[in-house]
This record gives C-alpha cells, sequence and structure tokens, in this order.
C-alpha cells in the first residue's frame, strides 16, 4: 500500500491525518482493552483480582474524589477533603481561634 504523498493535494493530506487519528484512536482502545484481558487472566492465574494488585487497593478506579473531612460551620455547602490547599473559610476559622478538629463533619 504504498501512497505518493507528494502528489496528494493539501486537502487530501489533510483527510487522511483525520483517517489515521481515529484509526490510531480505534487502535489504541483495542490493544487497552486486550491488555486489560491479559492482565486479569494472569492475575486470576494466582487468584487475585486487577484492584486486589493495585498498589492502593481500593483506589484502582481513577479520579476518585475523596469524601469531605470538614464542612464550614456558617455555611454547610462549603466542605473541604482535607487534601490540597487549606480554603479561605479554613484559613478564616482558624484565624478566629477556632480548631481544626472544630470543622470536623
Amino acid at each position: 500500500m504504498a501512497i505518493d504523498l507528494e502528489k496528494m493535494s493539501r486537502k487530501e493530506l489533510l483527510e487522511l491525518r483525520n483517517q489515521i487519528e481515529k484509526a490510531l484512536k480505534s487502535a489504541e482502545a483495542r490493544e487497552r482493552k486486550e491488555a486489560l484481558k491479559a492482565a486479569e487472566k494472569a492475575a486470576a492465574e494466582f487468584g487475585f483480582s486487577l484492584s486486589e494488585l493495585s498498589p492502593d487497593g481500593a483506589k484502582a478506579a481513577k479520579g476518585t474524589k475523596a469524601a469531605p473531612k470538614y464542612r464550614n460551620p456558617n455555611d454547610a455547602s462549603q466542605t473541604w477533603t482535607g487534601r490540597g490547599r487549606k480554603p479561605k473559610w479554613v484559613h478564616e476559622a482558624l484565624k478566629a481561634g477556632a480548631d481544626i478538629s472544630d470543622l470536623e463533619i
């Protein structure tokens, strides 16, 4: 399947690029599925599931949010998980003399 790119118009080249990008995404999805099946099979041979083998156990799902640990006593809709930067309301409460344990849910 020799394609002479030099003889193709700009429009044809752009269309070819779009087709290639779609084909690459499809191939990657297919290969990911195959790799996942192979990994599940290998784990099953040892009596495990993939979630049991992940570094932190149950956190195999990507992008799961942590449950909030702290709530603003003045506005119950404002919560914080305790991860990352402290929200402004936490700083204000601490400056006002509150203890972090006072903000726990």
